[in-house]
C-alpha cells in the first residue's frame, strides 16, 4: 500500500464510503506478512516512498516466486535486483506480465496505468562495459517514478563526448555517474553542475583496479564537491538515493 492509497482509504472511511471492518481488513497485512522464507514489508512504501525491493541473488527461484506473488497481491509494482533468468521464469508463473532485463539483471512487474515520471535524473556512464550497472540504475530509477535520461559512453578518455551534453547535465536534479577503471567521471561531472552527483564505481578494469576498489577510492577521494558514493556495481543503490533527492524537490 502506498501513502496515496492509505490516504484514500482514510478519506473514504471518514466519508462513510467504507466501514471500519473493511478498512481494518485492508490494513491487516501492515506492517508485514510472514510467508516462511521471508517477512515482507508492506509498509515500506508509506515510510520510504517505494515498495520493498527484492534482492534475488542467493534466493531460490521458488522463493522469489512466493515473494513476487505476495507483493503483487498488495501493490502494483515489484522490482527484483540481481535476478537470473531462472528467477524471472519462476516469477512469470505468478505474474505473466513480468519483464526481465538481462544485462541489468532486473525483474520488473509494473501494473500502474500511468506510471509517474517526475523531475529529472541523468544516468551517465564512462564506457560501454559499464552499461549493465548504468542500466540497473536507470531502469530502477524509472520504476521508482522518475524521468531518466541516459548518457552512455561519455568517459574522460574522450572529454568532448560529455561536454556535448552540458545542457542535459545542467537540467538534471541529480546525476548518477557510473565508471570503472580509474573512476574519474564523477569528479568531472561534479565540476560542471550544481546538482548532487551519485558516484557508482564498477568492477570493470584490469588487475590493478582490484575489482572496482581503485575506482571506489578515486571517487571517495574526489576533490570535487557534492558527490556521494555508493558501493561497487550498486546501480540500484544509486537509483534509490537519486530518486529520493529528485523527488524531495518535487512540489507536494
Amino acid at each position: 500500500m502506498t501513502s496515496d492509497e492509505l490516504r484514500s482509504l482514510l478519506e473514504a472511511l471518514s466519508r462513510g464510503e467504507t466501514t471500519v471492518a473493511e478498512a481494518a481488513e485492508r490494513l491487516s497485512t501492515l506492517p508485514f506478512t510472514d510467508i516462511g522464507d521471508a517477512k515482507l514489508d508492506h509498509h515500506r512504501a508509506v515510510r520510504c516512498g517505494f515498495a520493498e525491493v527484492v534482492f534475488c541473488e542467493g534466493k531460490k527461484p521458488s522463493q522469489v516466486r512466493g515473494i513476487v506473488r505476495e507483493l503483487i497481491e498488495h501493490g502494483d509494482v515489484v522490482l527484483g535486483t540481481r535476478a537470473s533468468a531462472a528467477h524471472y521464469q519462476a516469477a512469470a508463473q505468478v505474474a505473466n506480465d513480468a519483464r526481465y532485463f538481462e544485462d541489468a539483471r532486473l525483474l520488473v512487474v509494473d501494473r500502474r496505468t500511468d506510471p509517474p515520471a517526475v523531475g529529472h535524473i541523468v544516468v551517465a556512464s564512462a564506457g560501454t562495459a559499464d552499461t549493465p550497472v548504468a542500466e540497473e540504475a536507470a531502469i530502477s530509477a524509472e520504476v521508482m517514478g522518475n524521468r531518466v535520461t541516459r548518457l552512455f559512453d561519455v568517459g574522460i578518455a574522450g572529454l568532448h563526448r560529455l561536454l556535448a551534453h552540458q545542457d542535459v547535465l545542467r537540467d538534471a536534479r541529480v546525476i548518477v555517474a557510473v565508471a570503472g577503471m580509474e573512476g574519474a567521471l564523477p569528479s568531472l561531472v561534479a565540476g560542471l553542475v550544481s546538482c548532487p552527483v551519485v558516484a557508482v564505481p564498477t568492477s570493470v578494469g584490469y588487475g590493478a583496479s582490484f575489482g572496482g576498489v581503485s575506482a571506489l577510492l578515486t571517487m571517495l577521494n574526489s576533490c570535487a564537491s557534492g558527490i556521494g558514493v555508493v558501493n561497487i556495481d550498486n546501480g540500484f543503490g544509486a537509483a534509490a538515493l537519486a530518486s529520493r533527492i529528485n523527488q524531495a524537490a518535487e512540489p507536494r
